[in-house]
């Protein structure tokens, strides 16, 4: 974990291996993590990812934005195919069989929150329990937002959705959050991190600590969605930044399922009031019946951020 980070001149000079002129709505926060994810290391890639937004909308034949190995599955498999690619890949070096055996590769699985924390979660822990030397990238948008706009276990409390649609006898989502972060952490993972695509450089140190793990490693990537959260397609990176400060995505790294650490401390704390109003998918919640679930809200939100300072403080 000791090579250096690019400076943002690098970046800006690096050849693109993920092109623009895909179909991504405006505003979409999928590209830039995907883009800062593949120019964080400058290995070889295998890249797969499930059916969702990223894949419906960068491989529309006969074209595609990708300039590296990629390969598109079902909904529930980017893990297992890309554990696949890395188990024949070692097998095949172990057996000296490799055209060019120096070449260093690294796999990397690429999802949304629906296919990570719903449909494919028990092939992600089934990789991770098995170890494999990949990272796989949750593009968390809280919502199944390419097939219609549907409640995933990742979409929060008080959301409106198609399937948990608010109105007169509903406040939207009944559920709370799943913790991935935390789930994922009690594999044993070398490293776990939460991102934010505002905070590109803590994003991308954790992308490069993640690619030099050696292991199954797994992000946690916010990613805002300008068309089932509803703001405006130029809020993208606001809506993000008081995401973060008002705590609602804590930026924290977990290493070998242990040793936590906070990675952005906002200098002043937002309350969850501005992140909600920000979002039509919780204009419902403004209303005065709805009080009670804001309250819940801040209450969470402020116990999760205390949980995660007593886990630092005390070194697990």
């Amino acid at each position: 974990m000791s090579k250096e980070i690019k400076n943002l001149k690098e970046y800006s000079k690096a050849a693109e291996r993920f092109e623009g002129a895909h179909l991504l709505c405006p505003g979409c926060a999928h590209s830039m993590i995907v883009r800062e994810a593949i120019n964080a290391t400058d290995s070889e890639l295998v890249i797969s990812s499930g059916t969702g937004c990223l894949e419906v909308s960068t491989a529309v034949y006969p074209y595609t934005s990708w300039d590296v190995p990629w390969i598109h599955i079902g909904f529930e498999n980017a893990s297992t195919a890309v554990a696949g690619a890395e188990a024949m890949y070692k097998a095949l070096k172990r057996k000296n069989r490799l055209y060019q055996p120096e070449r260093d590769v690294k796999f990397l699985a690429i999802s949304g929150d629906g296919a990570t924390y719903d449909i494919g979660f028990q092939f992600i822990s089934g990789c991770f329990e098995r170890g494999h030397d990949m990272m796989y990238i949750c593009l968390d948008n809280e919502v199944y937002a390419n097939t219609g706009g549907q409640r995933s276990s990742s979409t929060p409390i008080g959301a409106s959705t198609t399937t948990s649609p608010s109105g007169r006898v509903s406040y939207g989502k009944k559920e709370k959050k799943k913790d991935i972060v935390q789930i994922m952490a009690a594999h044993g993972s070398p490293y776990v991190a939460q991102v934010a695509p505002n905070k590109w450089k803590d994003m991308v140190k954790k992308l490069k600590k993640g690619f030099d793990a050696g292991g199954p490693v797994f992000i946690n990537a916010m990613s805002a969605c300008t068309t089932e959260w509803k703001f405006d397609p130029s809020d993208t990176i606001d809506v993000s930044d008081v995401a973060v400060d008002a705590l609602v995505f804590p930026l924290y790294e977990i290493e070998n399922g242990t040793k936590l650490t906070i990675t952005y401390r906002p200098k002043n704390v937002l309350p969850i009031k501005d992140y909600l109003g920000l979002q039509g998918r919780f204009k419902h919640l403004m209303k005065k019946e709805n009080a009670h679930i804001v309250e819940q809200w801040q209450k969470d939100v402020d116990a999760k951020w205390e949980y995660l300072q007593r886990r630092e403080e005390a070194g697990v």
